[in-house]
């Protein structure tokens, strides 16, 4: 009986502790809606407005993980644009901060996924916070 009680204990212990190994932030992407959405263990947390490719410039479409963050990033293809609070998820996509906020909610990037440098700022910490590998960004039409 003894056993068994120990065996019980250790496993809600170790169910308590994959439970936060396995903690997931989801950030979904809706091109059509201009917005995102972001998930914190399968619960809404945020739906921010954003801005993705504008006319002649495509937001890649998929679900990827990010593969690198940068706080202080700066554009080497557009002028050296700042990039605030930059998460890449596919070469040199990522969703980033812009100071051009009157043209959240409409198509205007290169391509890019642009927020609120403060909700950009949000999204950079879950991500560091929970780890790139339990992170997952879905973009859809």
């Amino acid at each position: 009986m003894v056993r068994f009680l120990l065996a019980c204990a250790a496993f809600f212990c170790l169910g308590a502790f994959v439970t936060n190994a396995f903690a997931s932030v989801v950030a979904r992407v809706d091109k059509s809606q201009q917005t995102m959405h972001v998930f914190i263990d399968g619960s809404h947390a945020y739906s921010w407005p954003v801005s993705t490719g504008r006319r002649g410039y495509n937001t890649p479409v998929g679900s990827y993980r990010p593969t690198f963050l940068s706080r202080f990033h700066r554009s080497s293809k557009y002028y050296g644009s700042p990039m605030p609070y930059s998460v890449f998820f596919r070469g040199g996509y990522a969703i980033h901060g812009s100071y051009e906020v009157r043209s959240l909610g409409r198509p205007a990037s290169h391509g890019c996924i642009r927020l609120h440098p403060a909700h950009a700022a949000r999204f950079f910490h879950l991500v560091r916070a929970y780890g790139r590998h339990n992170t997952r960004i879905i973009v859809t039409r």
